[in-house]
């Protein structure tokens, strides 16, 4: 007990004298790049870094014996790591989003967020992953996940994108993934939010930039992936980058941008990149959103050839393909028709967490900037059955006529809608 006391002593001193050091000298840059310059340190002294725990101790996480950071699979194998078993449907609570329609306030998530740190610097070995959402230097959402399990590290790596050394550290909006498989399941009632089940929960606030994942909500790959979604979008809008529900289909060298309901997609599942929706389209071309395996040698990076938005409406009153002009691009992106149904910005399983409208400009603007054609298909008119490759094919024929109603009052639901739903749509909207 005296010999664990001394340690824990000497660690708190050490710790004081680096952090008073530090104020003194007013964080210089040398200091901050320690923190992503220790694979020589590591390799002599592995699980120590005075610039790691400077960094974890910012985010409230006291390193009390040893940090590991961006070990390899291998190596989180070697340190207990196991592949999860996949689960689904766990309690998501985000806070910050336009909708206002939050499970769980600013103070629960303060409370949830101080029994994390607290439960995560008494545990001796804490592991750390620096990733990105995004593919982009300039456009993309940094993030570090800081783990008390080297299973919920292993996982979640197979999320986020590579990013080079120091890519975290030295960003200025970094998002934070505490994941705390150990915690107790206490800790719902503790802090309010009532039972959550046996397995955990997931908690985002997007004002703090923040994802907490408490037992085995890392293992909820896709509530993980929407919490993820949620925090990123501001930051990559803010940094030029234009997130989007859509996916990529990718063909030699054709690089298309779809927007489809979901039912339609298992079609074109010969092209598609990733199964996941979400992409962002930036200066420097258009990527996923998260890691897939699927591109192989592929670089999808690049302006897209074609902009494809994928409609239903089963009455004949809607072409089966047609050429929409920019203007009507983001019109009908804006309503996102599905057989009597609207889904603005194709959004299926939620809100964006940026404004709807405010997408729908942007899409326009970089329509025009970049000159791309764009579609619109109606997969209940005749296109439902064809395979990817062929609707690539179809689209960058330049044999499609301009989108014209074959009849009906589609058009007059279609404005009926928008003009209820949103204010002060810009005129070059049109249908």
């Amino acid at each position: 007990m005296r010999n664990c006391f001394l340690k824990r002593f000497l660690q708190i001193s050490s710790s004081s004298r680096f952090l008073n050091s530090s104020r003194r000298n007013k964080v210089s840059a040398p200091f901050i790049d320690k923190e992503g310059e220790t694979a020589e340190s590591l390799r002599e002294n592995p699980g120590f870094s005075y610039g790691l725990n400077w960094g974890l101790a910012g985010k409230g996480v006291i390193v009390k014996d040893k940090a590991f950071q961006n070990l390899k699979s291998s190596e989180l194998l070697a340190k207990g790591a196991t592949i999860a078993e996949t689960l689904s449907g766990l309690p998501l609570h985000v806070r910050g989003t336009l909708g206002g329609n939050s499970t769980i306030s600013k103070a629960q998530y303060s409370k949830l967020l101080k029994q994390v740190t607290t439960h995560m610097s008494s545990i001796s070995n804490i592991f750390v992953h620096d990733g990105a959402i995004g593919l982009s230097p300039e456009s993309d959402a940094k993030v570090r996940v800081i783990s008390d399990s080297p299973s919920a590290i292993l996982s979640l790596s197979r999320v986020l994108w590579e990013t080079p050394t120091r890519a975290v550290s030295h960003d200025s909006c970094p998002l934070t993934v505490y994941t705390a498989t150990s915690i107790s399941t206490a800790v719902e009632d503790i802090i309010g939010l009532g039972a959550q089940g046996n397995n955990g929960f997931i908690a985002a606030d997007i004002e703090r930039s923040s994802l907490i994942l408490c037992g085995k909500a890392f293992a909820d790959i896709n509530g993980t992936k929407l919490a993820l979604t949620a925090l990123s979008e501001p930051v990559i809008f803010a940094r030029g980058g234009l997130p989007l529900s859509a996916r990529l289909l990718v063909s030699c060298d054709s690089v298309v941008l779809l927007f489809a309901p979901e039912n339609a997609i298992q079609s074109y599942s010969d092209l598609l990149v990733s199964a996941d929706a979400g992409v962002v389209l930036s200066p420097q071309g258009v990527a996923p959103l998260f890691q897939t395996k699927k591109l192989g040698g592929i670089n999808p990076y690049r302006i897209p050839s074609a902009v494809i938005l994928a409609t239903s409406d089963s009455s004949g009153t809607i072409p089966s393909i047609s050429k929409l002009s920019p203007g009507q691009a983001a019109y009908h992106f804006l309503a996102g028709y599905q057989n009597g149904e609207f889904v603005p910005a194709y959004y299926a399983k939620g809100s964006s967490y940026i404004g709807v409208l405010d997408l729908a400009k942007t899409l326009l603007s970089k329509l025009k900037q970049y000159q791309v054609p764009t579609f619109l298909v109606n997969v209940d008119g005749g296109v439902e059955n064809i395979t990817g490759k062929d609707l690539v094919k179809l689209v960058t024929s330049e044999k499609v006529a301009p989108f014209r109603l074959k009849g009906g009052d589609l058009q007059r639901k279609y404005n009926a809608f928008l003009s209820y739903k949103f204010q002060d749509i810009p005129e070059e909207f049109s249908f």
